[in-house]
């Protein structure tokens, strides 16, 4: 009796070594990590998992890039396309397969012998053996591998929310550097329009040598960094590309030309933290990692002693060709090694595991924080650009354009004036982007879309905008008494939509004055000259029209 249970035993763990010939679905694992994703990221996780998904994969593609592209959109783009998630699926897939692997037993081992003498028959032993301590380890192997394939699904959630996070971060990059190229690109037009002028003033004798070549120096200096705003714009659109994954014809996609507003309010700082612990899918995996190292731990010093453990089948063929059949038993015998180095590494291994966990934690901690630091600080350079030094660069450019109508000062003033109000708008939208990249470091840190992220609705003004305004709808007018010009168009510049203060003062001086001749309105957004400058009369000197001092007579318009 006792003899047919040991050959049932032995029959069963056969049987358990040899069963399970299915394959490993390749989606195995899928459904989860989406679902992490989806719930961290907002945008929807695809993954091309045949033929039949690769074509409609193409067709979404398609479809995504015909509209003017979005952060949303150039996200979804990216785990649609980017080769970097089929490098992820197939990490998927070897976890998948160790996993299968840690749920079976090693293969059973034949063995035979063929033993002969001379003149006699061929005595044959053999025997069929199985791992017996892999038998018992089994249950925790499989536990341990299915702990481990979890922890392999967050660690791939988390490279792909890095990889949403880097071309969020890429997009508003790309639409920053596009905008502030515009904006360069307008002042070196400009700069450049302030030389031909000083050009022609030269050759009339109205201005020094010197004069002339600060003019054509800063020309030649926006020009520069107009080239230089231009490189990074292209830099950026390209980095975008490599991280959507796109080549080709599907390059030639279009950007929005303005980045929304940033927030009134965003989370404090203690909320974010708390969510970060909660969302952070390395942290998870981290925390993973400690708890099956611990359980490793366990089952080490429970099976300590226990080496290695083969049981099975003896059988032996005599000369006489009599056969004896019998159960075998190999043991090692824990005499020189009771397992004191596996205890030691699975307790440094747990340290190790410990340590970075905690080391992680801290990481997010001051990482979070600093975010919400900096995010307040872009948000109040901003603000600061937005209320106070545009404004202030609008006025700016409208009472030099009246000094410059009734004579007081010259028109390289007015185009310098004019250039600095161009600079104060770029100032603003690199702030602008800066607080979206603010933004992004700090979803980084978190580890999930920020809960603020769907109050961001209104849009900053537009380089077009900017440097095409629209027309005033306001009656000119001026008042002398106090100074004030609320009724004048102050020449190019743009009012801040819903994100910017309203106008201050308009521009346009009053058409009847008599030197509005001198209206610098000549290119779109930039104030240049109307007339030519005045000729050099031989007999008479000139002085050059910024050191002029015009009389009362001059400024009422007067006639000689």
């Amino acid at each position: 009796m006792a003899s047919f249970s040991l050959r049932r035993a032995l029959a069963m763990a056969v049987f358990s070594a040899l069963a399970g010939c299915a394959s490993i679905a390749r989606e195995h694992g899928v459904f989860e990590i989406q679902t992490l994703v989806d719930q961290r990221n907002g945008v929807a996780l695809g993954w091309a998992t045949d033929r039949e998904t690769e074509t409609k994969t193409a067709a979404t593609l398609q479809t995504l890039l015909s509209v003017p592209l979005t952060a949303d959109t150039a996200v979804q783009i990216a785990l649609l396309h980017n080769p970097r998630m089929q490098s992820e699926y197939a990490r998927l897939g070897i976890a998948a397969a160790d996993v299968d692997d840690a749920s079976r037993l090693s293969n059973p081992t034949f063995s035979i012998t063929a033993l002969h003498k001379s003149g006699e028959p061929t005595k044959f032993d053999g025997g069929l053996s199985v791992p017996f301590a892999e038998l018992l380890m089994l249950p925790a192997r499989k536990r341990f591998a299915a702990g481990e394939f979890a922890r392999t699904q967050q660690s791939i959630g988390a490279a792909i929310l890095k990889l949403a996070t880097d071309t969020r971060a890429a997009w508003y990059s790309y639409v920053g550097a596009q905008q502030v190229a515009t904006m360069r690109a307008a002042v070196a037009t400009a700069a450049q329009t302030s030389a031909d002028i000083a050009a022609k003033f030269h050759e009339a004798g109205n201005i020094s040598i010197l004069q002339f070549k600060m003019e054509e120096a800063a020309a030649t200096q926006a020009r520069l960094q107009a080239t230089r705003a231009s490189a990074e714009a292209v830099r950026t659109r390209s980095a975008l590309n490599q991280l959507m994954g796109v080549s080709g014809a599907l390059r030639q996609w279009i950007a929005g030309d303005r980045l929304p507003a940033p927030l009134a309010q965003d989370e404090s700082a203690d909320a974010l933290v708390t969510l970060a612990h909660r969302q952070r899918l390395d942290l998870a995996a981290a925390q993973q990692e400690v708890t099956l190292l611990e359980q490793s731990l366990g089952v080490t010093r429970q099976y300590r002693w226990l080496g290695k453990v083969d049981i099975g089948i003896a059988g032996e063929r005599e000369t006489d060709r009599s056969k004896l059949y019998g159960p075998s038993l190999s043991l090692q015998l824990p005499i020189f090694n009771q397992g004191q180095g596996a205890i030691a590494r699975a307790n440094a291994q747990l340290d190790d595991a410990r340590a970075r966990m905690r080391s992680l934690e801290l990481e997010i901690d001051v990482n979070v924080r600093l975010g919400v630091d900096r995010i307040a600080a872009t948000r109040k350079i901003a603000e600061d650009y937005r209320i106070a030094l545009i404004p202030q660069r609008e006025i700016i450019v409208a009472r030099t354009q009246e000094n410059v109508n009734f004579m007081l000062v010259g028109v390289f003033e007015l185009l310098l004036a004019k250039q600095q109000e161009f600079d104060a708008y770029q100032g603003y939208l690199e702030a602008v982007r800066d607080y979206w990249m603010a933004r992004v470091d700090l979803m980084r840190a978190v580890g999930a879309r920020l809960p603020s992220d769907a109050d961001a609705t209104d849009g900053t003004v537009g380089p077009d905008e900017i440097l095409h305004p629209a027309p005033a709808a306001s009656t000119p007018h001026m008042h002398h008494a106090d100074g004030d010009m609320s009724g004048m168009d102050m020449s190019g510049g743009k009012s801040m939509d819903a994100a910017s203060p309203p106008a201050k003062e308009s521009k346009k001086p009053a058409s009847a004055n008599p030197h509005a001749g001198h209206d610098m309105n000549a290119m779109p957004g930039m104030p240049m000259p109307a007339t030519a400058p005045p000729e050099k009369k031989p007999d008479t000197p000139t002085k050059p029209a910024e050191d002029s001092a015009p009389t009362p007579h001059d400024q009422h318009g007067g006639a000689a």
